[in-house]
């Protein structure tokens, strides 16, 4: 009734099937911005420069690779290795043994991603890094690990999920008003109503 599209995927999680989107979304050169609606932090690797950028509507911040860069400590390409050391709870695997958001941040601004990370710590050339010999005696242990988690961590974004023209709002359907008295959410109805106004 509302009018807008929805993606019926059952075969990946709904994180994916916003990655998949919203890639191709960038790709069509019509779209000027492509913003993704969500404060989950896997979605901070599909952000790109100021074109692509993520929006939490909690915190009501928006994030460009500069953003992302400032709140994890990382650039976009670097969350999923970053999430592999870190963990995330929300996607459900826990990172590796005592490695921090800061000194997993510290480490990955130096080498990006999980496989250019020396085993040896005599080799790392981290500036201020605290406990570099307990972290990379617990990476090179458990480096098939943290590599497990970087493919859960990294999202899929070659789906079928359609194009720009398929998800063009065309409006609410006659009905809504109806589902908005029943809801009780008049606020809806109005919200809808401005932004046809603002449309013209």
């Amino acid at each position: 009734e509302l009018g807008v599209a929805v993606l019926a995927i059952v075969t990946v999680e709904a994180d994916a099937a916003l990655a998949a989107a919203a890639a191709a979304a960038a790709a069509d050169r019509r779209v000027q911005r492509v913003l993704i609606c969500t404060p989950d932090k896997d979605l901070a690797q599909c952000v790109v420069g100021d074109r692509v950028v993520q929006l939490d509507r909690r915190r009501e911040e928006l994030r460009d690779a500069a953003a992302v860069l400032e709140k994890y400590g990382v650039p976009p390409e670097s969350i999923p290795d970053w999430l592999a050391l870190v963990g995330d709870t929300a996607d459900g695997f826990p990172g590796l043994p005592g490695w921090g958001a800061k000194s997993a941040a510290a480490v990955m601004r130096v080498y990006g991603h999980l496989e250019s990370i020396p085993d040896a710590p005599g080799q790392w050339d981290v500036p201020g890094l605290r406990g570099a010999a307990r972290l990379a005696a617990t990476l090179a242990e458990q480096r098939e690990d943290a590599e497990l988690f970087r493919t859960l961590a990294t999202l899929v974004t070659d789906l079928e999920v359609g194009a720009v023209d398929d998800w063009r709002w065309t409006g609410p359907t006659e009905e809504l008003g109806a589902w908005c008295d029943r809801l009780d959410a008049p606020d809806v109805l109005r919200t809808v109503g401005r932004v046809q106004s603002e449309r013209g």
